[in-house]
């Protein structure tokens, strides 16, 4: 078998974790446990919107995650923190590196934002480039489609990801300072991490804030081979030191970093619901990219230009012919935020600003301590909200959106020329409340400009987007929701413009500089019950592209690696989600619950193109947990499917079943804020692979990790 089929696809997704499912803090709610000292909304409150809206009323599936289901699932990375809510996975490129994938989605079409405005890093550019955001110090984190998506950009095609933090103050706290902080050790790697903020009143209704986290990690241990049966069998082929090196075991070389961060701001809040606040941050990341193995160097075959395929690193230096030189990334950004409200009188009740700046850079450092590439963006975004007031059951939201982003690149890696992208979007979401029946519709006009000056290239697109739905109530407990979604995606720079050797995915990237605007049809179904005991929610989705945009493999050659050129074509996605719970005893206050999650994504290429590359395959999660006391624990089983709907420069992945546990301790009673978890995941130790991942050939999940978490707040 031919290299470019053994690393072409490669999964590392490192960090599994275990974690109860969302329903957990859907418990909480009822049990009226906050989990904060101060006020929280609860998970069946969507704040990922001009306005609060009930998550068992909007049309599209919603997750929200808080407390100590999001403790217990949080990771250094945004997209290991998600991997386990359904519909949700990960493009672990290592475990310092993993962006969420919402159904199959990701990248252009999956916007991740703090606290409603961009991340202004360049993890949409590669996918070993880590997303600026630290999920440590989250307070909250929703995942949004369908109608209220459309508000955040184009780029949320395929949903949205919003994670709230407490830089900017919402609410003078009482009695004093408020404290949130965490640490948490963790064995696989070594973690070790500590976090606190802290907000104090200074009178007058100001409020001033500050946080620091830090974070760091050793090389990780893995179940089993570091590198899959198909790359040792290869290698065992070749013999000699290749096939020596891969019969790694266990630890995987290479993925060890450290981060910190620091912040501060200051925030004034009316009694009136007038507020106002500024924070500055500073966040630094160093990290390790998994080291490759490299096989048939000197294979000059008609397949020679797969053979080097997704072997990260190899064109780092060819004197290091078995894949051991180690490339460490330097990230740094330094951003500022900055929200703001003020109520109305009459036909509209708020005035709504939210803006953040960022100066982002990041070193591709060599083994030699030479930086190879640098990587630079400096972004900008506002957005202006003006929220209706409710009348007879119509409520809604209008605003208009500004997006500026400046990158370029230099070095030996720069594939992608210096460019800007300008966007200007009008939108509007409205809801109308007709009793037993929620109707609820969204528009959006998108005008962007993409150019480069460096190869003389400009191209200006105009989008619009419309979304309508609405929910039902079927009987006592149950709630049936439909809508229907037209969306479009302007191109990004990455795909307009690409055109040059990209070490991370081991290709040599072109882009095309004529695309068209990317359009979507999709419909999505929604059925929650709810009763006394037990809980469901059922998702099935279907989503047709016009113009789908894909990289994908032209059997040429250049510079000695595999090229790949964006290309679009239609495309068809569709799948369902199902989760739910039920009590299987009462004892005192402790609740036994028998949980379950199901997701499956399916993705093809129309007309002859096979299946979508690094789609995730049917993944299973079964528990039992107690809860409602101060102490309560969870045992559960989570298996993924053989993944064997591969595109043609991809390997299939072996299916894995994993086994986890764990136990919650609240020492001052239930309805404390103190809390600490002791988690076992993947108790058996076993060998297992995200499809996912470019890496997953060259980086298996995490083996046996024991983990230790605490959470204060006061």
């Amino acid at each position: 078998m031919k290299l470019s089929r053994l690393l072409a696809s490669s999964t590392a997704s490192a960090a599994l974790a275990f974690s109860f499912p969302a329903f957990a803090d859907e418990r909480a709610a009822e049990d009226g446990d906050q989990n904060r000292a101060h006020s929280q909304p609860s998970t069946e409150i969507i704040v990922t919107a001009p306005y609060e809206r009930d998550r068992e009323m909007v049309a599209t599936a919603v997750t929200v995650l808080q407390g100590d289901a999001l403790q217990l699932q949080q990771r250094s990375t945004i997209g290991e923190t998600l991997a386990r809510q359904p519909g949700v996975s990960a493009s672990f490129f290592g475990p310092n590196a993993s962006r969420p994938i919402l159904r199959g989605l990701d990248n252009e079409r999956v916007r991740v934002l703090t606290d409603g405005v961009g991340s202004f890093d360049v993890s949409n550019t590669s996918v070993d480039h880590a997303v600026a955001i630290n999920p440590l110090l989250a307070d909250r984190i929703e995942i949004l489609r369908g109608p209220a998506a459309l508000l955040y950009g184009s780029g949320a095609i395929g949903g949205v990801v919003n994670m709230r933090d407490l830089r900017i103050p919402r609410e003078v706290p009482d009695g004093g300072p408020h404290v949130d902080a965490v640490a948490g050790y963790a064995s696989a790697a070594r973690e070790r991490n500590i976090g606190a903020s802290v907000n104090a009143p200074l009178g007058g209704g100001f409020v001033a804030h500050v946080d620091g986290s830090f974070f760091e990690s050793d090389n990780y241990r893995s179940g089993g081979f570091v590198f899959s049966r198909e790359l040792r069998d290869a290698a065992a082929e070749e013999g000699g030191e290749v096939a020596e090196d891969a019969g790694a075991f266990g630890r995987v070389e290479n993925t060890a970093a450290r981060t910190w961060d620091v912040a501060g701001g200051l925030a004034w809040v009316g009694q009136d619901g007038a507020n106002f606040g500024v924070a500055v941050s500073h966040l630094a990341n160093r990290y390790g990219i998994p080291n490759g193995l490299e096989i048939g160097h000197d294979d000059h075959d008609d397949d020679h230009d797969e053979d080097h395929h997704e072997d990260h690193d190899e064109d780092h230096g060819d004197e290091h012919g078995h894949g051991h030189e180690d490339i460490t990334l330097d990230m740094r950004q330094t951003r500022v935020d900055l929200r703001g409200a003020v109520p109305l009188d009459g036909a509209f009740k708020e005035l709504k600003v939210r803006a953040g700046w960022a100066d982002y850079r990041h070193d591709e450092i060599e083994d030699t301590g030479e930086i190879g590439t640098s990587f630079f963006n400096r972004s900008w975004e506002a957005r202006v909200e003006l929220v209706q007031a409710e009348l007879d059951g119509w409520q809604g939201a209008t605003g208009m959106q500004i997006f500026s982003r400046n990158f370029s690149a230099v070095g030996e890696e720069a594939y992608i020329p210096a460019n800007q992208t300008r966007q200007f979007g009008l939108f509007t979401l409205q809801e109308f409340d007709l009793g037993s029946l929620r109707l609820e519709a969204a528009g959006r006009y998108e005008h962007s400009t993409v150019k480069s000056a460096e190869i003389g290239r400009e191209r200006r697109f105009s989008a619009v987007s419309l979304s309508a739905g609405g929910s039902l109530q079927l009987g006592e407990g149950w709630r049936l929701a439909l809508s229907l979604a037209r969306a479009e995606r302007a191109p990004s720079a990455e795909e307009l413009f690409a055109n040059g050797a990209h070490a991370a995915t081991r290709a040599f990237e072109i882009g095309n500089p004529n695309f068209r605007t990317e359009r979507q049809l999709g419909a999505e179904a929604v059925l929650r019950g709810r009763g006394a005991g037990w809980r469901l929610e059922l998702s099935g989705f279907f989503n047709r592209f016009d113009n789908f945009i894909s990289l994908n493999a032209t059997g040429d050659e250049e510079d000695e690696l595999p090229v790949f050129q964006y290309a679009q074509t239609d495309a068809r996605f569709y799948g369902f989600e199902v989760e739910g719970a039920v009590t299987l005893a009462q004892l005192g206050q402790t609740r036994i619950e028998a949980t379950g999650l199901v997701d499956y994504t399916r993705a093809d290429i129309l007309g002859g193109g096979g299946a979508v590359p690094r789609i995730p395959p049917l993944r299973m999660i079964g528990g039992v947990e107690a809860t409602g006391n101060a102490l309560g624990g969870r045992v559960e089983v989570e298996h993924a499917t053989a993944q064997r709907r591969v595109a043609v420069f991809e390997t299939a992945t072996p299916a894995w079943t994993m086994v986890n546990a764990s136990v919650s301790w609240k020492p001052f009673g239930p309805e404390a804020q103190t809390t600490f978890i002791l988690q076992a995941n993947n108790i058996f130790d076993v060998e297992a692979r995200r499809h996912t991942s470019f890496l997953k050939d060259v980086a298996p999940l995490f083996g046996r990790d024991i983990r230790l978490s605490a959470r204060v707040s006061f």
